[in-house]
């Protein structure tokens, strides 16, 4: 279990990151805390970050509101003897796309599916990322892409699933926008709503549902 010591020295280096304007540190920020939400990366970069801020910042992604909470669940961690104290909470996964074309990519997310990008990195970049709503896709160049793009399409091999509510004016949206589906919205056997689009690599995103959209 991660001590106190160690969650502050993750404080200092989120410090350091923000002095130093390293992109991907602005996302955390304007993720996890609420009056930076507002800013863009480039804002959020200019704009002041103390180590009160940074604090804060490692005990939201702990899973606690404040910095005075993370130091009373560790303790509570330390005294209890129960499993459940020390259990894993998984917060988010971010599904990672090959791509060929960082910003090629960047703008068909943007114009067919309304994404927008979060940060690009490197120059000419080589890594990405972007987002709707709370879904994220991280973009990673590759000169050679690693499954062919007939392969995707015959077996229907998915690079990431996005849940989504009222999935029918999504989809609506979508085909207003021109987007390329591999599958156009259906009713699954087990009761799920799902359509499927492909990107510009051939990556095929999936959008699903449980409920009638």
């Amino acid at each position: 279990m991660p001590t106190l010591e160690h969650h502050r020295k993750q404080a200092k280096l989120y410090l350091k990151w923000h002095r130093e304007r390293y992109y991907p540190v602005a996302d955390a920020i304007g993720s996890l805390l609420p009056r930076f939400r507002h800013l863009s990366d480039s804002q959020i970069l200019d704009h002041s970050f103390k180590l009160a801020d940074a604090l804060e910042l490692v005990a939201r992604k702990a899973g606690f509101e404040s910095w005075q909470g993370l130091k009373k669940g560790l303790q509570t961690m330390t005294d209890s003897t129960t499993s459940d104290a020390q259990k894993p909470f998984l917060a988010m996964a971010e599904p990672q796309l090959f791509v060929s074309d960082i910003a090629a990519t960047c703008s068909f997310y943007e114009q067919k599916l309304g994404f927008t990008t979060r940060f690009t990195y490197g120059e000419p970049p080589f890594y990405a990322q972007i987002f709707r709503d709370g879904a994220r896709l991280n973009l990673r160049h590759v000169d050679l892409l690693l499954v062919d793009t007939s392969l995707r399409a015959r077996d229907d091999l998915l690079s990431a699933t996005i849940v989504v509510e009222a999935i029918k004016p999504l989809f609506l949206e979508y085909q207003a926008a021109g987007a390329s589906f591999h599958q156009t919205l259906r009713t699954e056997p087990w009761g799920a709503r799902t359509f499927i689009v492909s990107d510009p690599d051939g990556n095929l995103i999936a959008f699903a549902t449980s409920a009638a959209g």
